[in-house]
């Protein structure tokens, strides 16, 4: 790979400065993709970036940039994409500094500043060499997340159409599940979940789904799925509670979403569940109720709700009282040979209780969880 640095004017890079969610971030008259697809969006905070700004006004060094040499004579940003668009959306005025644009700046402050040089390292290379690279300058700063890394496998038109729905601030994808979904767009978080949703369903990995896909046209098969995914959690559960963010709605859907389910029942049955979140309550995991209740409300799924357990003291007085017998099997049993158990089922409305707790022995109280 060879690599040699070159001090860069201002004024050059911000040539031609266009963003625009068809053909990307570009500059140096048209030459340099400021945002390839592996890259993530613009994610620097108001203050990040007017220290760039004040850092080019002072004279002071910005760190070195890199770019790769890519087809045809053009460049690509390959690290500095954040300090590159802080500059550019400046003398694009986009935003201003202290109340003063570049617009309000003297002609000479105008000028120092395009006369300022960035220092970039331009390198040609492979593609494995350049990602390689990219890895490396990388590893300092904000470090990339791991559906990062897969955008600078996969790239292609699949994926730059993929980012339109899942990776802008205000994609469509945020549009219609913000209140269930966690992360950001940006960070690719959208994205990362919506392809481990579809690939849950055959059991593979994102990586798998990534490359089957990347020279695709469109992404169209995820964009209406995760639509799928979304209506389908909006139509059985139309009642929105908090607690509903960040489930993994895609792997019920596949699980669950074929069923039968009448919503009215299922919201009165939430409501009630969720009373049961009290400090005194038995449920201790409310997130797990939505899978609890599309289960059908079986014995296996209880684990989902995290019930309460029987304290120790609770277990020694119901096993005083039975004197060691299992109601069960007659049997004689020493404590530890023994597990708490609901008298009344929790599912039919028993407590987690001293009085409404029995001793049975390790198999009876197995064959009793495999009814």
């Amino acid at each position: 790979m060879k690599i040699k640095l070159h001090e860069i004017p201002v004024r050059e890079v911000v040539a031609g400065y266009k963003d625009s969610a068809e053909n990307g971030v570009t500059g140096y008259s048209g030459k340099l993709n400021i945002r390839p697809a592996f890259q993530r969006e613009f994610i620097y905070k108001d203050k990040q970036r007017d220290e760039v700004i004040r850092t080019v006004r002072k004279d002071f060094p910005l760190n070195v940039m890199y770019w790769v040499l890519s087809d045809y004579g053009n460049f690509e940003v390959l690290d500095g994409q954040q300090r590159t668009i802080s500059i550019c959306q400046y003398i694009n005025g986009d935003y201003s500094i202290d109340h003063m644009g570049f617009d309000n700046l003297t002609k000479t402050e105008q000028e120092q500043i395009l006369a300022y040089p960035l220092m970039v390292y331009i390198c040609e290379g492979t593609d494995k060499e350049k990602l390689d690279w990219f890895e490396i300058v990388n590893m300092v700063g904000e470090q990339l997340s791991a559906q990062e890394r897969r955008n600078a496998i996969y790239t292609g038109e699949w994926l730059t159409e993929s980012k339109k729905y899942f990776s802008k601030n205000g994609c469509p994808a945020y549009a219609i599940a913000s209140d269930y979904m966690k992360g950001s767009p940006i960070r690719q978080e959208y994205l990362e979940t919506a392809i481990r949703w579809i690939t849950a369903k055959d059991g593979d990995e994102i990586e798998d789904y990534m490359a089957a896909h990347q020279h695709d046209t469109n992404c169209t098969e995820l964009w209406l799925y995760f639509q799928s995914v979304i209506s389908w959690v909006k139509a059985t559960f139309p009642n929105y509670r908090k607690e509903m963010k960040g489930l993994e709605w895609g792997v019920l859907y596949n699980k669950y979403g074929s069923d039968k389910y009448d919503p009215k029942k299922l919201e009165a049955r939430v409501a009630e569940l969720m009373q049961d979140l009290s400090p005194d309550g038995d449920i201790t995991k409310p997130a797990g109720i939505y899978e609890y209740l599309l289960s059908g409300e079986s014995k296996q799924a209880e684990r989902l709700l995290n019930i309460r357990a029987f304290t120790p003291k609770m277990a020694r007085a119901a096993y005083e009282q039975q004197k060691g017998i299992c109601p069960k099997c007659k049997n004689h049993f020493e404590i530890d040979e023994m597990q708490a158990d609901h008298i009344t089922p929790w599912s039919k409305g028993g407590k987690t209780t001293t009085e409404n707790c029995q001793m049975l022995c390790d198999d009876c109280n197995r064959h009793k969880s495999d009814i």
